[in-house]
Formats: C-alpha cells, sequence, structure tokens
C-alpha cells in the first residue's frame, strides 16, 4: 500500500464551497450533479448516470470484486405547500429538519420560472406586536411561512409572481470557513462528505496509485428522503463504505478532529468485518478515530441494503456539531475522512470469496468468540 500521496486542502474547501452555493434539495438536484460531474471530468475519472441523475464514477483496480464508496449529494429544504391570503407561502418540510433550525433562515425560492430571495419567518415573528407570544408559540411547520423578498401581498400576487403550490424551496447554506479550520454552513450533510470523497479520488488519480480493486464512485441524489443508494449498484459490488456525517453531542461519541465509525445506526448493525477493517486501517495509519453508535439515524447503507443488494455495508463518519440545523465541522475530521478512504481504496478485498454471489460453507469467516473463564470455587 503506497503513502506516496497527497491531500489538497485547498481543492477540498473550494469544491465543498461551490457545492453549498448550489441549492440542491431532494428532487432538484440537477445543477449540483452537473458541478460534480465537472469535477470528476477535470480529475480524470468517468462516470454515467441514471435517469434521475445519481453518479457512478469509476476508478479503475487489478481485479473483481467491485467495491463502492458512497455519499449524497441532496440536501434538505422544504416545498411550497400553500399561497397564503398575506401574501406570504405556507411550507412543507423536504427531508426530516425541525422547524426550529428553519426560523430566520434565508431561502432561495425555485420557481422554473424565476429566483426569489426570502425568509422563513415565524408567524409572530415581532416582539412589538405580540409581545411574550413570539416565545410562546409552538415550533412546528405549520407555525412559520416564508417572507418573499417582492411585492407580494395576498394570494393574487403571489400568482402574479408565478409561484405555485409545488415550488421547491433552498435553504441558502451561508459557509463560512474559519481560520481555526472549524467550518460553518447548513447542508453539510452530506456536501462535507461529497468534498472529502472528491479530495481522496483526486489523490488516487494524481499520484497514480495502484487498486487491487475497481472502486465505484457513487453519489446518491434522494438519501435525505430514504431512497439514497437504492437504484445504482448491482451485484458485482461485494463491499461498501457509506460517507456521512458523525453525531456530536450529549450521549454521542464523536471525534471532532478525526474519523467516526459507527457500529450500527437505526437501520441494524453494519458488516462486523467491513467495519473491524476500518478500526484497524485507523489504527495502523494513525488517523484519529472514535466509535459509536447511532440511534436515531440512517445512511445510504441502509436504502443499498433495502433495495436487495447483498452486500457489505459499512460507515465513515465527519463531525457535525447541530446535524439538521445550524451545522459545523471542522478541516481535520473532513481530512481524516479523505485519508482513510484513500487507504480504503487501497485495501484488498474484506474477503476474495465475496467476488462471488453464493458460495459453499468452506472459507466462509467467524467472528470471535472465546471461552468464558469458569466461576472459581472458594475452598
Amino acid at each position: 500500500m503506497s503513502t506516496d500521496w497527497h491531500l489538497d486542502l485547498e481543492y477540498m474547501k473550494d469544491v465543498l464551497i461551490r457545492m453549498l452555493e448550489i441549492p440542491s434539495p431532494s428532487g432538484y438536484t440537477d445543477q449540483v450533479v452537473h458541478m460534480v460531474g465537472s469535477e470528476l471530468e477535470s480529475i480524470g475519472i468517468p462516470f454515467e448516470l441514471t435517469r434521475r441523475g445519481a453518479i457512478k464514477a469509476r476508478l479503475e483496480g487489478k481485479a473483481d470484486p467491485e467495491r463502492a464508496i458512497v455519499a449524497h449529494l441532496d440536501t434538505l429544504g422544504a416545498m411550497v405547500k400553500n399561497l397564503k391570503p398575506n401574501g406570504r407561502l405556507e411550507i412543507a418540510p423536504i427531508g426530516n429538519w425541525s422547524s426550529r433550525f428553519a426560523e430566520g433562515a434565508r431561502v432561495t425560492i425555485l420557481t422554473g420560472d424565476f429566483t426569489y430571495s426570502g425568509t422563513i419567518l415565524p408567524l409572530k415573528s415581532s416582539g412589538h406586536i405580540f409581545d411574550e407570544e413570539v416565545d410562546t408559540q409552538p415550533v412546528s411547520w405549520k407555525n412559520v411561512e416564508v417572507r418573499v423578498d417582492a411585492k407580494s401581498a395576498c394570494v393574487e400576487d403571489l400568482q402574479a409572481l408565478r409561484i405555485y403550490i409545488g415550488d421547491y424551496v433552498g435553504v441558502n447554506a451561508e459557509p463560512v470557513i474559519l481560520e481555526s479550520g472549524y467550518i460553518k454552513s447548513r447542508h453539510l450533510d452530506d456536501k462535507a462528505g461529497v468534498a472529502a470523497l472528491l479530495t481522496a479520488a483526486k489523490a488516487v488519480k494524481e499520484s497514480k496509485l495502484e487498486l487491487p480493486l475497481h472502486c465505484l464512485l457513487v453519489f446518491s441524489i434522494f438519501e435525505e428522503v430514504g431512497t439514497g443508494a437504492s437504484g445504482i449498484l448491482h451485484n458485482d459490488v461485494a463491499e461498501m463504505v457509506a460517507i456521512d456525517n458523525a453525531i456530536n453531542g450529549p450521549g454521542q461519541n464523536c471525534s471532532e478532529n478525526g474519523v467516526t465509525i459507527p457500529l450500527m445506526d437505526a437501520s441494524g448493525p453494519f458488516d462486523y468485518h467491513l467495519t473491524q477493517k476500518l478500526l484497524q486501517m485507523c489504527a495502523k495509519h494513525h488517523i484519529a478515530c472514535s466509535r459509536d453508535v447511532y440511534v436515531n439515524y440512517r445512511c445510504d447503507a441502509a436504502s443499498a441494503i433495502e433495495s436487495g443488494n447483498d452486500i457489505r455495508t459499512a460507515m465513515v463518519s465527519f463531525a457535525l456539531d447541530s446535524s439538521h440545523g445550524y451545522e459545523r465541522t471542522h478541516i481535520d475530521s473532513l481530512e481524516a475522512v479523505a485519508n482513510l478512504a484513500v487507504h480504503y481504496m487501497q485495501s484488498q478485498a474484506t474477503f476474495k470469496r465475496d467476488r462471488d454471489e453464493m458460495g459453499p460453507l468452506k472459507g466462509f469467516p467467524e467472528q470471535p468468540i472465546w471461552p468464558i473463564e469458569k466461576e472459581r470455587g472458594w475452598g
């Protein structure tokens, strides 16, 4: 395994910012697909698209079976649910996120004909009018609305602007990269993961690293609504690693300046052997790493399994504080994820027998079970 390669962190930050500037709520991802496709072309990695726009790129290796690394391009967002008599918009969320984090967000209303800016506000947004009611109104999507930055005082005004029910609302990311290495933005889930994967792929190509297995780089477009990697893999793929965010907060064990490897999420345990392999690689290559368990979380691995793929799955996570809210990560954590991705691409198959979809019991791996020490009696 070669260590003669370099991660271009300036490229990582640049490509991340450019992705974050493109609104891409689930279902409205065409522009970010074009942008990532152009990046793959500039790096020199061939790829193809599904009908809806998921990307499957390919780094050539020496042999089968294929492995895949997956990150998702789609983000949270909203959709116009109703045109309100006061000239504002009722919205419904795209993806699972709280209206608490929508309040005050600057948005882009994507009508197909025109683009308008706006702001998501609580129904009672002015203390000068509602006094203490601004603090006591419930947190729910029924209690927020979009104020459109155009003359709109009634439904007819909104119709004249050609804003319709079903129009997408992109929540502006407003990214900031600090000298301390912290990155603050909405939608770091999972565009930070995409940036880490592109940076790892760039290092592999520029250093002309030899890969033992063909490696697919998969960029899914419906992860936030649950279908993710469900339509893009095939039975030649034996193992898949999803790159997504770790959970930073009480009760969790996230590594803010390294990589976090969960052993399980809400969909169930990840593959024992592949997960142990990733943990061992972190130890061997001195990549800061922690272990965790996610109970209110699922990623692209779940959709890949649920769609009928018989593959080993694991997850690699970058630090993320206030996930699905006002998010923050650190460049050290993204570097650790990209570093692990390059080492993983260079590793041998977890099991050579996985090349075949079906096989005999002979050669099937075992999980360690050590004898329990016998209880000792006294006297």
